[in-house]
């Protein structure tokens, strides 16, 4: 029997001993040795540059000829002059390479979000040297800081971001303490919702008890200093919390707590659906969360968004109401809701990977290739430092699904999460 031909970009990695996978994160490791951001191969894509159904740009076929250790030209992927005999270096590369910024030595460095999350808390640390005992400009940019963080929660890991906002909050408590009330009571708030932003970030963290900790302490601050907004969200991240451990009494009690003190609009939306709906879900009380679902619709409807880590959009409602759809075995409902919400969150984002996980869970049972073949989309674009505790449950729960399912992609993707890393070492340091 006649073996199909193999092209050179394949032989050379079935010689290498890699699946398609394992090629990737090599690929990806390439990009990072040269200090840039790995762009999105997919297994699939990786299978059609392979049986020449589609082409590589020259940067992927410099980076691939890097990471296989082979030139373009023995890989099949020749460029005009890419990496020839005749040059010195290779070209410059551009894909996913940060910002630069000219100094005033004249000397180039890097601008990323990355460099700026430390700048925050130092601008903080120098104005409370400056003015020990408080000052308005402390409370400016402690509101700064926490925009900050808030707004740009997403774009690093949990594990990297906590260390920032724990700092920051520290910095802060000399202040609070020294200062005459009116700014005391505005520096308070803002430690309350840094404690928020920590809590949030153990939740992800899979952090459970000290998630609890920091989100008691921000809703205590909330109704001290009279910030509701800052009760009510703290409170519907309690239920969550109290919703992870199936302890739907305490998660209901949260619920409608944060719901007591939510501003209309918004953030009563967000009180349904992200803590009461769920709960109403988990207890199959089917008719009170289609009401649920129905009043938080009509607020959405009026197409205004909050942003940041204490906002809510069409993305994350829409991501609620799907996963409520599971819970109830609604699994139609549950995948067309789950692609309204891939389709609205920016990709490759928590967002995104949160509903591209549920629609996977939605399809897990009529389409179970399809469905792991999503997971390992995802698990080829984020590194695992980046994956959530709520998107590895996610995860584990399709593996479930798909235990003993007999298509390729299950058992790769049982492997995967096989081998994931956990976000935190058994030594308790980040991974």
């Amino acid at each position: 029997m006649a073996l199909p031909e193999l092209t050179a970009l394949e032989a050379w990695r079935l010689a290498l001993g890699w699946s398609r996978p394992q090629a990737i994160r090599e690929v990806a490791a390439a990009y990072r040795q040269d200090g840039l951001l790995p762009p999105g191969l997919t297994s699939a894509r990786l299978c059609r540059y392979e049986h020449g159904q589609e082409e590589p740009g020259d940067e992927y076929r410099l980076m691939i000829s890097r990471a296989y250790g082979a030139r373009p030209d023995q890989l099949g992927l020749e460029t005009r002059c890419l990496w020839c005999s005749t040059c010195t270096s290779p070209p410059s590369l551009h894909y996913g390479q940060h910002q630069r910024e000219e100094t005033t030595t004249g000397r180039k460095g890097f601008m990323t979000t990355a460099s700026g999350l430390p700048a925050i808390r130092e601008s903080v640390q120098w104005a409370v040297m400056d003015a020990p005992g408080g000052s308005p400009a402390i409370v400016e940019l402690a509101e700064s800081a926490v925009e900050h963080y808030a707004l740009n929660y997403s774009k690093h890991p949990p594990a990297v971001l906590f260390g920032e906002v724990r700092d920051t909050r520290n910095l802060l408590s000399a202040s609070v303490a020294a200062a005459e009330p009116a700014i005391g009571q505005s520096l308070r708030r803002q430690v309350g919702w840094l404690s928020a932003l920590l809590g949030n970030l153990c939740f992800h963290l899979d952090d459970r008890p000290g998630a609890r900790a920091h989100l008691t302490l921000a809703s205590t601050f909330g109704q001290s200093t009279q910030e509701p907004a800052l009760t009510a969200w703290a409170s519907g991240a309690l239920s969550m919390v109290a919703a992870a451990r199936q302890d739907w009494d305490h998660a209901r009690g949260h619920a409608d707590y944060g719901l007591q003190h939510a501003p209309a609009g918004l953030r009563r939306a967000q009180l349904l659906g992200w803590a009461l709906l769920p709960t109403l879900a988990a207890l199959d009380r089917g008719s009170e969360a289609d009401d649920v679902i129905a009043e938080s619709d009509s607020i959405m409807a009026s197409g205004v968004g909050m942003p940041g880590r204490f906002g809510y959009d069409l993305a994350e409602h829409r991501l609620h109401v799907a996963e409520a759809y599971l819970t109830l075995e609604r699994g139609d409902r549950a995948a067309d809701v789950a692609r309204q919400s891939v389709a609205a969150a920016p990709e490759q984002t928590p967002g995104w990977v949160a509903a591209t996980l549920v629609l996977a869970l939605a399809e897990a049972r009529d389409a179970p290739e399809q469905a792991a073949a999503r997971a390992l989309g995802v698990l080829d674009l984020i590194p695992p430092p980046r994956l959530r505790a709520t998107s590895r449950l996610r995860l584990a729960r399709l593996g479930r699904l798909l235990d003993g399912a007999t298509v390729t992609p299950a058992a790769e993707l049982t492997e995967r999460l096989r081998t994931l890393p956990e976000p935190i070492r058994p030594d308790g340091t980040a991974a």
